[in-house]
């Protein structure tokens, strides 16, 4: 380095100790107060060094490593009222938020390498945090003649040779007289609603110090100020990876927080007071529209969006407000779409199947493989991912059972708790989950029951708020409407594309998809419905009562006080709908009907269509389960009526049971069922005796 260098480095380093002085001196008094222990570093905002001096903002731009350690070396220096030495202490400054600074993952090109700007994405991974050589201290295994050597490049390189025996070593590290910093790799990737297919790009962030590694986790949202740099090549190559250096990153509230409701705040209000018509049905019509009918389907998934209120109590203990969905269902009932209607519609989602899922891609977990030097890293999965979103979850049926395990927790207390290969951390995981699946047997069928044809386990259903049968029954007059709905539908968008125009879900709908996230947005932040009326009150005890009673103390869909909570939850969300503080008697009754009627729904008896809450659980309702006594009862005393036979004929079971009036095919269904569960064996064909 020149003189000239030299002196232009002394002017800098004076320029940004007078910066510091002039708009951080608070912020420094706070650094001295808590460092080295709780805080290592100083943050500052590009735009008040702009503001301080254009021209030294500029020169940091343009060379931010350097002027980085001048900016250290500037806050090591200053007169401090206390004795605190900063030498190890940072400045780590945020770029410009402004839209040529700025930029998502998959944005960044080759003109942005070293230039420093702000990176925003979601991270994927993290590496485990290992110690980084910044200095070290080589001994002469000879002289003992210590020589000093910076890190360059991520690299640090021995001595060729000892400054005080000039000979070639051997050296050996000096642990204790060298400078480490805390390292760690980072993936970040683009947010799952910016990513058009497949799995999105994305890129490796390096961050170094203990201020900034802890506070960065799988799932968090972040803007990172920083570099983009080469990474190592070989001779000849033309094509070079790249990765991110970075220097401060800023943990972002992305979920309705970042949306700007006041271009939509009149309609909004308009439309929340009825101005326009029923809110209600308006939101109903406006979601996926191509989708005809299922209408409780779509308020129980736009209720869903409002969410009830979050609760956190002063012991610790937690109220959630997301409601949980389950729709299962007969192929090409609209599933699926309706999920993907709602990963576009919300500020913040994230999409998976269950198919082949894993723990990892449904919640977190740790995982081996080549990120981070093949160590372990942690990966985070679609409800992480959503935090304060929501998780759409297809296939669930798919899921196996180390994935489902992982949900159980993930649900109900709204956090991901990981506990593997040295990795030992909790991630948040407020998340609405709206899952879809199909029965066991690709159809549903009218003689089984609901219970015998879900293939998801008890303990994982009964976390779900709402669950939603969807068959696809014949029904002439129904079908042409639907049928028509469908070619009108693809028709009008043929004449739209005519026209150069764009087609979306937002076609003829009455709420345009912008007007709902502001809706929901709006609701979301400001209002806390409460139920202060005690008619109110009652009538929502009430109504959990006659769900409860209705259901004898065995029953599974068990009517446990989960679902006063889920009616709950529901209700407050139908009061944000109209903007409303107060829970009132309709948003009671909606919520109610729609937990009737899933409940209807999974505890029905396929044959009597009344509900009978021992389906879910037993898997037989009780009717089947009379028939089942009877059936055993007759194989029994037939085989004891028998001569010259081991156990009892079949012909003669169906036809003793059809005497008694119930029909063949269901006494072969009962037969069939009975040795499934392993409870008659055929001693002979033809034969039946009961497993004793």
């Amino acid at each position: 380095m020149s003189f000239n260098d030299t002196q232009d480095s002394f002017e800098q380093i004076e320029q940004y100790r007078r910066f510091l002085s002039r708009y951080y001196r608070e912020e420094i008094g706070k650094l001295v107060e808590h460092y080295p222990s709780e805080q290592q570093s100083l943050e500052v905002d590009y735009n008040d060094l702009f503001t301080f001096n254009s021209d030294l903002a500029a020169a940091f731009r343009v060379d931010p490593d350097e002027h980085g350690e001048l900016l250290d070396e500037a806050l090591s220096s200053l007169d401090l009222p206390v004795d605190v030495n900063l030498s190890e202490a940072t400045v780590r400054v945020h770029a410009p938020s402004d839209e040529t600074s700025t930029f998502s993952v998959g944005e960044t090109r080759a003109k942005h390498c070293g230039k420093y700007l702000a990176l925003r994405g979601q991270i994927s991974k993290t590496s485990q945090v290992n110690p980084k050589i910044v200095k070290a201290v080589f001994e002469c295994q000879r002289c003992g003649m210590h020589t000093t050597i910076p890190a360059m490049d991520n690299e640090i390189a021995t001595p060729n040779e000892c400054q005080g025996c000039d000979r070639q070593g051997p050296f050996r590290l000096v642990e204790g007289q060298s400078t480490f910093v805390d390292h760690q790799l980072l993936r970040l990737q683009q947010p799952p609603e910016e990513v058009q297919g497949g799995q999105g790009r994305y890129i490796d962030v390096h961050v170094e110090g203990e201020d900034i590694v802890e506070d960065l986790q799988a799932g968090d949202r972040v803007t990172v100020s920083g570099t983009v740099e080469l990474g190592q090549f070989d001779d000849g190559d033309v094509v070079v990876d790249t990765h991110f250096s970075g220097q401060a990153a800023r943990v972002e509230q992305t979920d309705y927080e970042d949306i700007d409701i006041a271009e939509h705040r009149d309609r909004i209000e308009a439309l929340a007071a009825g101005e326009e018509g029923d809110p209600y049905q308006l939101l109903i019509e406006s979601l996926a529209p191509k989708i005809h009918g299922h209408s409780s389907l779509k308020l129980a998934v736009l209720l869903q969006l409002f969410g009830g209120v979050r609760v956190e109590h002063a012991g610790g203990a937690v109220d959630r407000g997301d409601s949980h969905i389950l729709f299962l269902g007969d192929p090409g009932t609209s599933k699926s779409q309706l999920l993907q209607a709602v990963e576009n519609l919300a500020p913040r989602s994230a999409y998976a199947s269950g198919k082949g899922a894993t723990a990892a891609g449904l919640t977190a977990a740790a995982v081996s493989d080549d990120f981070g030097d093949n160590q372990w890293s942690l990966e985070a999965g679609a409800m992480a991912k959503a935090h304060k979103g929501v998780a759409c979850l297809d296939e669930i049926d798919k899921v196996n059972e180390e994935a489902v395990s992982s949900l159980h927790d993930a649900l109900e207390s709204q956090r991901i708790i990981v506990n593997k290969a040295g990795i030992n951390t909790t991630l948040p995981a407020q998340t609405s989950v709206l899952a879809a699946g199909n029965p066991k047997y690709g159809r549903f069928d009218e003689y089984k029951s609901m219970a015998e044809q879900v293939d998801i386990s008890p303990t994982l259903i009964s976390r779900f708020d709402l669950i939603f049968f969807v068959r696809d029954e014949p029904d002439e007059e129904e079908d042409r409407v639907i049928g028509n709905h469908i070619i009108d539908y693809h028709q009008q968008g043929i004449a739209s594309n005519a026209h150069g125009e764009d087609v979306d879900d937002e076609y003829e709908a009455p709420v345009e998809k912008e007007v709902i996230r502001a809706w929901v947005a709006h609701a979301k932040r400001s209002k806390q419905p409460r139920m202060p009326d005690d008619g109110v009150r009652e009538r929502l005890v009430t109504a959990f009562n006659e769900l409860r009673q209705a259901n004898d103390d065995d029953g599974p869909v068990p009517v446990t006080f989960r679902k006063i909570e889920a009616i709950q939850r529901l209700a407050e969300a139908s009061a944000r709908v109209r903007l409303s503080e107060t829970v009132e008697m309709e948003d009671v009754r909606r919520a109610c009907e729609l937990v009737g009627e899933s409940m209807r729904q999974v505890g029905v008896d396929p044959e009597t269509g009344e509900f009978d809450a021992d389906v879910v659980e037993t898997g037989a309702s009780q009717t089947q389960k009379d028939r089942i006594v009877s059936v055993k009862t007759l194989i029994k005393e037939l085989t004891e009526e028998g001569s010259g036979q081991v156990g009892a004929p079949i012909e003669d079971v169906i036809n003793r049971a059809s005497d008694a009036g119930v029909a063949q095919s269901k006494v072969e269904h009962t037969i069939e069922r009975l040795r499934n569960q392993g409870d008659v064996y055929e001693p002979q064909d033809g034969e039946l005796r009961i497993v004793t």
